[in-house]
């Protein structure tokens, strides 16, 4: 499945609603520049999921747990090789989604070699409040 959405802020519980209906066990890997918007996904579709808690960017925590079937993790500023020796890939295994902040190919090609489940999902702010969302499942 490969779809591309342009959307506000504000329209983006459609595309929640679209890869809810498609996708509710796996990683969803979130690429893009900073301030594209990752994060702010993440809060939609957990809103979604009936999550209505603060989230937030786990950029120095690496992981956040919202609930029981919602992970959240950055590896921004410890990078894969670290996110991988620190045994974070069992966490993958869990049952929920996962989301994953600057992931990169290699991480998507290691996950879909062990079996897990993964999405990407591209974003590239195309104005001031438009982004494009490009969804892939893998």
């Amino acid at each position: 499945m490969k779809e591309s959405y342009c959307l506000k802020e504000s329209e983006l519980a459609l595309l929640a609603e679209d890869i809810l209906k498609s996708f509710h066990n796996g990683v969803i890997i979130l690429r893009g520049d900073l301030a594209a918007g990752k994060t702010t996904l993440v809060k939609v579709i957990a809103k979604n999921m009936g999550y209505n808690e603060d989230v937030t960017s786990p950029t120095f925590s690496l992981q956040q747990c919202y609930g029981e079937k919602i992970f959240h993790y950055d590896i921004y500023n410890h990078g894969l090789e670290h996110f991988i020796a620190l045994g974070m890939l069992e966490e993958l295994e869990k049952e929920g989604l996962h989301f994953i902040e600057w992931g990169d190919e290699k991480l998507i090609e290691l996950l879909c070699s062990v079996g897990i489940d993964v999405m990407s999902i591209d974003i590239e702010k195309t104005s001031d409040d438009m982004r494009e969302y490009r969804v892939c499942i893998h």
